[in-house]
């Protein structure tokens, strides 16, 4: 059975609907999918039922953006409880502070000649807290750029007009904010935060020391090597291991649903962990 473990819908930073995503995912023999929004839960009552209209395994989910140190990284909430009061205290906080961030980005767009930012902005993000993909195709929709990676290379990318920089929560928070929900926190994508392979490792060093439960061996379709080393790195801090396709967009094809290697077999998938099916 494919377990899907990181996915986005339109309730963040996603193009598809609950309903659209697990249709696709259907329809790509995915068996238990998580839904992984950015730092809101908004979509999982609707992802819970367009699971269950597709026979699909659901898993309800969060990817928060924290800081380890002066570096942001993302952690994974798998199996949490979307009802748990600090649960909902802690995305209402993370929301409010991506909606200051996005009033910030506009103003600087406003000074570089785009008097409508906001206001474009809102309307391609619809239902999810405007973040900076939504400005990139705003962007493209208005002609500045040909393409969103253009967008983030010339003004939303770190050190570009537009880059707002926001000091996260600590990823000490975010593991506390998953577990007090009762789910399993889960490092994502270690291999994606620029980092040398020796800062790597201690990343993920104070990650499991801190508590936490998971890597994220295996995101979209990677390197085997790469995968290779994760696993062996999860196995010696004893973390399970998890995968997934991170998927966002159709167009996407290294981040499509279901599409990517095993979980190497010398690591603990992370739905044997107690709790993950509770």
């Amino acid at each position: 059975m494919i377990h899907d473990l990181h996915s986005h819908t339109h309730y963040s930073d996603g193009r598809l609907s609950p309903a659209e995503l697990f249709a696709r995912a259907k329809a790509r023999q995915v068996g238990v999918l998580a839904v992984t929004d950015h730092d809101t839960i908004a979509g999982l009552q609707s992802a819970q039922a367009a699971a269950l209209e597709q026979g699909i395994g659901f898993v309800a989910g969060i990817e928060f953006s924290c800081r380890w140190g002066k570096v942001n990284v993302h952690v994974l909430g798998l199996a949490i409880d979307p009802q748990a009061a600090a649960l909902i205290d802690a995305v209402q906080q993370q929301e409010d502070a991506r909606r200051l961030r996005s009033e910030e980005i506009a103003q600087r767009l406003v000074k570089l000649g785009f008097p409508d930012a906001l206001e474009g902005a809102r309307a391609i993000a619809g239902d999810a807290v405007v973040g900076r993909p939504h400005f990139a195709q705003y962007l493209v929709a208005c002609g500045a750029v040909k393409d969103i990676n253009t967008a983030f290379k010339k003004y939303l990318g770190a050190g570009k007009p537009a880059d707002v920089k926001y000091e996260w929560p600590a990823m000490e928070q975010a593991l506390g904010w998953i577990h007090a929900s009762g789910g399993l926190a889960v490092l994502a994508h270690p291999a994606k935060y620029d980092l040398t392979r020796t800062r790597m490792c201690r990343l993920i060093a104070e990650f499991a020391e801190m508590g936490g439960d998971g890597l994220e061996v295996v995101n979209g379709q990677q390197p085997a090597p790469l995968t290779q080393d994760l696993a062996k790195i999860a196995q010696h801090h004893g973390l399970y291991g998890s995968c997934g396709s991170d998927f966002h967009f159709p167009d996407q094809p290294w981040q499509e649903l279901g599409q990517f290697s095993h979980m190497p077999s010398l690591v603990k998938p992370i739905w044997e962990a107690p709790g993950f099916y509770a």
